[in-house]
């Protein structure tokens, strides 16, 4: 029966509609989750990763549903940090659950919540070690099944954030605990110490050939024989044990390199990996000697082959045998553009017989004559394990560097080399000569060497002939042998880079599981046999005719194959074969890892943070580490600290304890009070790589109680000011909390201090020289500005400067200079300084008034009897007294002594003996007085002369010089010294002012620069003031006692001085102590390192001086404007030196040469015994050691000739007139050159009228006698004298240049000094023995080195790579 269409179709809709139903249940499901997900409460928790200290300032934050399982937390975070879920723990990091150090149950189901997270705040979690053992990083899988991934990179790692790379090379989550755990593929890694990947890739080749691990295991160390450290077999055992059992994921060589006799230095030095392979195989054989393996590389790498040469006429063939250890293949033949395709076609171009025909014929010993033959290598034997160098390194001639071939070279993963071995050889008849040179020639045999070294041997035999056997045994062997010459591919040493530099690794196929794995360093990775193709080289598609200019630079350089023979292929051994001894060492390795492993454990639980203490004997602010495991408690942390200072001779250790502490603000933060039992890491917030704060450990007397500094307070230093000794008092140190008001701060500190609250003023010093009077009583500390740790002034006398405005008082003037004074080291000079003060005091010509004639007469006393410069100051002082006592009797007897009072505390800041009245400073300024100027509105106007200004300070300022001066003068002076009129009427110079400072009343101005506009004095300072409004300067000298070393019988003073004060007033402030004006000597402040820069710019501040820099005196005259200081140097063209300095001297601005000449004249006879006349020397210009321009005497400074700071002048003595009379000459140095006599003559000075090349030839035959047509010249190359050796002068030279003038190319000779080289082109060159040739060569090569020049340009050698076999390298200085 068939249904109807309507009952067909009732069940299909029924249907449709039962789906759509469906879904729309599990969509509203959904959409309920959504809802109740979204209200359902939020769980922040915030994971510190803990295991090494390179991320354990990274966190992670994952924000979770309440209702989230742990084992749901686990495996969010182990993708988040990249490692391996299980492989780590969590514990808690703060909270409630702190104390709980139980990590939280991975395996559990329980929500967040109910496992004590909470939700709304942060959970802090530590990720941590599990069991001990790092967590393991979650690596991508490398390749498919197919291993079919074409972006793989198995090379170097790549710079963060490239492309193209796989597993664990530029992994995001990559972090120093990958070192620490062993790599996913069961193998070890090894680090690089610098740039020794190329022994990195040859040691993992080694350790993966089973042969050779194996015989190296069977070798024992006897201790007793020879030190671990320098065996070489020993380290290399210790290594492959580690590689073999360690759980590090790399491990250290510098074991390996130091039996090497390496030191740190090697490290950094790059090296060939074949070369390496053979000097290691050297030292191990050495090593090796009188034990099993002494013929173990022989064994395994050793190979021989037969160097034939064969007459083509008679047959007749001499050859000898070669060994070897590994087979050098050309990537491209000599002069070839194109690369052999394979290794199998290089192996066949490798032993290609050569034709030596033509001038290249062999002479044959049978024929008696010279033949044509064929020259060529046949391979004898091969070797179990057969190595191979693709020579990818060469030499490109065209531009003479190193070059890299890329090309590609392909090469199979088996190899027959069956059809390399010549068996028809083993039976030639006509052989008749045979070589074996054995181990003599044992090594490395390169195919285009060979080609060379015999192609003109003549068929020399010599050597040991091989033994004699049936030719029916030898035939049999080799064709056995050549049935079995099958290889397997199993290591591909990669090198990538260029010629300069490069990377190593190696591709290594284990012959356990047949499975390629990619040893990069401390990464091992497996890979496929399509990542071996890609060593290959050249380009990785078609690029067409470009190719080889995109051919990659990462290509296979080193091949080691192993010879397929069921009965010689080995397998490692295993554990429970191990010999005896290597047992023991395995024993031994684990437990030095274990230790290492406990040792790192406790380091990532060791918080170390800064530790400081007030010394409480030394009285200095000691700082150290402390270093202390996170359980210590606080009392056992106190006890270490206590330790670490070293104070159990100083206090007690119940007078100890830490506190937290800001060494930046100088801030005590808070005290632990009774949590004496509270460990360490929930004091410091758990072990960190940096604090934000310090610790500090405090002491107290025994008698004393500590204080309690609670979080919250801040730290105020408190200086008393006592305005009465206008001193300002160490500090003392008070706690205050920031909402206190100024007026419960200030009865805090009256507890403190011992002083009225009622008449306390308190000044805030907010920041360097910023001042403020807290004189609003209700204001909080934190409204005026108070911050952890502050610096507060206290003055509470009842003087009347409390009614003055704060900026008018003696307080603010009191701490402006105490804000703004220094302390300076001055060097004196030794020089006596008797002349110049007799010069400066005495050329006053008439005396002002009786009592100054009378000092000065005192002084000139004192100067007859060659007294030092202190008795004089002492004298001066005396006498200031006597004269201040008598006129304040006769101020006193005219009632005017009070006047003083209030000027005398401001005025006179302190007395240099403590014995001068508050008087004493109205009477040196009527003193001072007398000798005032009369006109100070015409300051400005007047133009001085140097002369003038040194007039005016012997005259009106010869009271300062002397009386002012005493061992500790203390003065304060003006900023620019001009009179500034006080509050009391009082003009403002007194008499203990140093300098009157007349002198600066016109534009005085001494520079030592060229500069135009690098500022003169000016009406107003910098902050627009006048003159006469500027501050005093504070300025305070005292003798000094210098420590040892510091100069023998060097005199010192120890000066205070106001930093803003300038240093022409600072000089003058000297002079007293140098003795001579200021403009007769120098200042230079001394750096770190010793070195003495010259202050010159006199109206520039102290400013860039800080405390203690130390200043050195040198007495000379100052520069003016204009003038510049000029280092004269003599030249002398035929010296063997020809660069002398004489004498510095000055040159100014508008001087003509002439003028500096005459100038110069006495100098050179006093200072160098040159007695010259002006006509007899020239100047000219120096450029490093080259003679420049002639300087002609109409020539001006600045005007002709460009002048600068520190300038250098040739001298240049003549012989006769000048013949240098105008700038269109030019002068030039010639010299000859005889080539028959192999010498050079002395320089000649050739003056020419334009610079024409004919007119140089006649000058050059006018002195020499050399017809015109027979010149031939060269200019000179480097620097002056431009010396070269006679024995390439001849042909190094461009003798000859066919250009007509001498200022065009190749010449260039534009200036005076250039050097000419001229011969006589018919003059032949000496033929010389080779005896003479060498004993010519040595005297050009010394006398070229005491000259500085070279004889040949040599490119940097490279440092060759030596195995130092006692474990040091040799101290033969006539070593290269």
């Amino acid at each position: 029966m068939v249904p109807s269409e309507e009952n067909q179709l009732v069940p299909k809709e029924d249907m449709l509609w039962r789906c759509r139903q469906s879904i729309f249940d599990e969509m509203k499901k959904k959409f309920s989750q959504i809802e109740s997900a979204a209200d359902e409460p939020r769980v922040l928790c915030i994971i510190q990763d803990t295991t090494n200290s390179k991320t354990v300032n990274e966190r992670i934050t994952l924000n979770l549903p309440a209702s989230t399982p742990i084992k749901r937390l686990f495996e969010d975070v182990a993708t988040k940090v990249g490692y391996i879920n299980g492989t780590f723990d969590l514990i808690w990091g703060n909270g409630i659950n702190v104390a709980n150090t139980e990590p939280l149950d991975q395996s559990s189901d329980k929500s967040v919540v109910n496992a004590g997270f909470e939700s709304g705040k942060k959970n802090f979690l530590h990720l941590t070690d599990k069991d001990g053992e790092q967590p393991q990083i979650a690596l991508e899988e490398s390749g498919g099944a197919d291993g079919h991934n074409p972006d793989r990179f198995i090379g170097p790692l790549p710079r963060e954030g490239s492309v193209g790379c796989s597993s664990d090379y530029a992994s995001q989550n990559y972090s120093y605990s990958s070192i620490l755990s062993k790599s996913e593929t069961g193998y070890v890694g090894l680090v690089n110490q610098a740039m020794t990947c190329y022994l990195n890739s040859l040691l993992q080749t080694l350790f993966m050939t089973p042969e050779f691990r194996n015989a190296l295991y069977k070798w024992e160390f006897e201790e007793s024989e020879e030190d671990p450290v320098t065996s070489i077999p020993y380290q290399l055992q210790r290594l492959f044990v580690l590689l073999q059992t360690s759980k590090k994921r790399a491990i250290e060589t510098t074991d390996v390199t130091r039996s090497f006799g390496w030191d740190s230095s090697e490290a950094w030095q790059q090296h060939d990996v074949q070369e390496l392979c053979r000097v290691m195989f050297d030292a191990l054989e050495q090593k090796w000697k009188q034990t099993e393996q002494a013929d173990l590389i022989n064994q395994l790498y050793q190979g021989k082959l037969k160097d034939y040469v064969r007459c083509l006429e008679c047959g007749y063939e001499s050859w000898r045998i070669d060994t070897y250890l590994d087979i050098p293949l050309v990537i491209r033949p000599y002069g070839s553009s194109q690369a052999f395709a394979s290794v199998e076609e290089a192996l066949h171009a490798f032993i290609q017989p050569e034709i030596l025909d033509g001038p290249n014929q062999y002479f044959c010993e049978r024929c008696k004559k010279k033949c044509d033959a064929r020259k060529g290598l046949r391979f004898l034997h091969f070797p179990y394990l057969l190595t191979l160098q693709l020579k990818r390194f060469d030499f490109d001639y065209t531009t003479m560097h190193r070059i890299k071939l890329n090309d590609r070279m392909t090469f199979p993963e088996e190899l027959d080399m069956g059809s390399f071995i010549d068996i028809e050889d083993e039976k030639s008849p006509q052989t008749e000569s045979c070589t074996d040179s054995g181990a003599e020639n044992e090594g490395s045999c390169h195919s285009d060497q060979m080609s060379n070294d015999f192609s003109n041997d003549d068929g020399v035999d010599e050597g040991i002939c091989l033994e004699s056997n049936s030719t029916v045994e030898r035939i049999s062997k080799a064709a056995n042998e050549k049935n079995s010459l099958l290889y397997e591919l199993f290591s591909v040493m990669v090198h990538s880079g260029s010629a300069a530099g490069g990377h190593y690794y190696a591709c290594i196929k284990s012959f356990s599981d047949d499975q390629w794995y990619s040893f990069n360093d401390q990464h091992v990775s497996k890979i496929t046999h399509e990542d071996i193709k890609k060593t290959y080289g050249g380009t990785s598609g078609s690029r067409g005719y470009y190719s080889s200019a995109f051919a990659s630079s990462t290509n296979a350089y080193m091949l080691i194959y192993r010879m397929k023979d069921t009965m010689r292929n080995a397998k490692f051994l295993e554990v429970n074969e191990y010999p005896e001894h290597i047992k023991k060492l395995v024993e031994k390795e684990k437990e030095l890892e274990e230790q290492e492993k406990r040792q790192r454990e406790i380091e990532r639980n060791t918080c170390k943070i800064k530790l400081f203490c007030m010394h409480p004997v030394k009285q200095i602010m000691m700082e150290n580490k402390l270093e202390v495991h996170k359980d210590k408690t606080l009392k056992e942390a106190v006890e270490i600290a206590y330790k670490i200072i070293d104070l159990e001779e100083a206090v007690p250790l119940n007078c100890c304890r830490l506190v937290k502490y800001d060494e930046f603000h100088d801030y005590l933060e808070r005290s632990y009070e009774g949590e004496e039992e509270t460990p360490m890491g929930i004091l410091l917030g758990g072990v960190k790589s940096t604090y934000m704060f310090d610790l500090l450990l405090e002491t107290r007397r025994p008698d004393q109680a500590f204080q309690c500094y609670k979080p919250g307070e801040v730290m105020v230093k408190v200086h008393v000011v006592d305005l009465r000794q206008e001193t300002v008092a160490p500090p003392i140190s008070v706690r205050a909390y920031l909402n206190q008001t100024v007026t419960e701060f200030k009865h805090l500190i009256s507890k403190a201090i011992h002083l009225p609250a009622e008449t306390m003023r308190v000044v805030l010093e907010r920041c360097y020289n910023d001042l403020r009077l807290l004189s609003v009583a209700n204001k909080t500390l934190k409204a005026e500005g108070f911050f952890r740790s502050n610096k507060v002034f206290i003055e509470s006398s009842e003087s009347q400067d409390r009614q003055l405005a704060f900026p008018d008082s003696q307080l603010w003037k009191l701490l402006d200079r105490h804000a703004n004074t220094i302390r300076l080291y001055v060097s004196l000079p030794e020089q006596s300084p008797g002349t110049q003060i007799r010069r400066t005091v005495f050329q006053k010509a008439s005396g002002d008034s009786g009592n100054l004639d009378e000092i000065c007469k005192r002084v000139k006393g004192s100067l007859g009897n060659m007294k030092s410069v202190e008795a004089i100051l002492e004298e001066s002082t005396e006498k200031l007294k006597t004269l201040s006592l008598q006129q304040q009797q006769q101020e006193g007897d005219n009632g005017d002594s009070s006047k003083s009072t209030e000027a005398s505390d401001f005025e006179h800041i302190e007395s240099p003996s403590n014995e001068i009245d508050s008087s004493t400073s109205t009477e040196n300024r009527e003193l001072e007085n007398q000798i005032q100027v009369s006109d100070p509105d015409n300051f400005q106007s007047e133009e001085r002369s140097d002369s003038d200004l040194n007039n005016d300070r012997s005259t009106s300022s010869v009271d300062s010089d002397i009386l002012s001066s005493s061992h500790s003068s203390d003065t304060l002076c003006n900023v620019d010294n001009a009179p500034m009129p006080l509050a009391n009427g009082l003009d403002s110079h007194s008499i203990t002012s140093s300098r009157r400072s007349k002198a600066n009343e016109g534009k005085k101005e001494t520079w030592d620069t060229a500069e135009e506009d690098s500022g003169t004095d000016s009406e107003y300072d910098e902050s627009g003031k006048s003159r006469g409004e500027t501050q005093y300067m504070y300025f305070k000298a005292e003798p000094y006692i210098a420590e040892e070393g510091a100069g023998e019988g060097q005199k010192w003073l120890l000066i205070h001085v106001d930093k803003r004060i300038t240093l022409s007033a600072f000089k003058q402030h000297l002079e007293p102590f140098v003795g001579v004006p200021s403009s007769q000597f120098k200042v230079f402040r001394v750096c770190a390192s010793n070195q003495e820069f010259e202050s010159v710019r006199l109206n520039e501040t102290l400013s860039s001086f800080s405390d203690d820099n130390k200043i050195t005196i040198r007495l000379g005259r100052a520069l003016k404007k204009g003038e510049y200081r000029v280092k004269v140097y003599q030249l002398l063209v035929n010296d063997p030196e020809p660069c002398k300095f004489l004498l510095d001297s000055v040159f100014a601005k508008g001087m003509t040469v002439r003028q500096s000449k005459e100038e110069l004249l006495p100098q050179l006879r006093e200072q160098c015994g040159l007695d010259l006349t002006i006509d007899r020397f020239r100047l000219r210009k120096k450029t490093w050691k080259n003679p420049g321009t002639v300087f002609l005497d109409y020539h001006v400074y600045e005007e002709d000739i460009n002048i600068s700071s520190n300038w250098e002048v040739f001298l240049e003595i003549l012989d006769g007139a000048e013949k240098m009379k105008s700038m269109s000459q030019l002068a030039v140095l010639s010299r000859r050159w005889r080539p028959s006599e192999m010498k050079l003559d002395p320089f000649q000075e050739v003056v020419l009228e334009s610079s024409s090349v004919d007119e140089l030839k006649e000058k050059l035959g006018e002195i020499s006698g050399i017809s015109l047509e027979n010149i031939e010249f060269a200019k000179g190359r480097g620097t002056f004298p431009c010396e070269i050796s006679v024995l390439e002068i001849h042909q190094d030279l461009d003798w000859n240049p066919k250009v007509s003038t001498l200022n065009v190319w190749p010449l260039y000779i534009c200036d005076d000094g250039a050097v000419i080289f001229y011969r006589d082109k018919t003059e032949e060159v000496v033929e010389l023995t080779e005896e003479q040739r060498n004993e010519l060569m040595k005297k050009e090569s010394s006398r070229l080195q005491k000259t500085g020049h070279r004889v040949t340009y040599s490119p940097r050698k490279e440092k060759a790579l030596k195995i130092y076999l006692d474990g040091a390298p040799n101290k033969d200085l006539t070593q290269d």
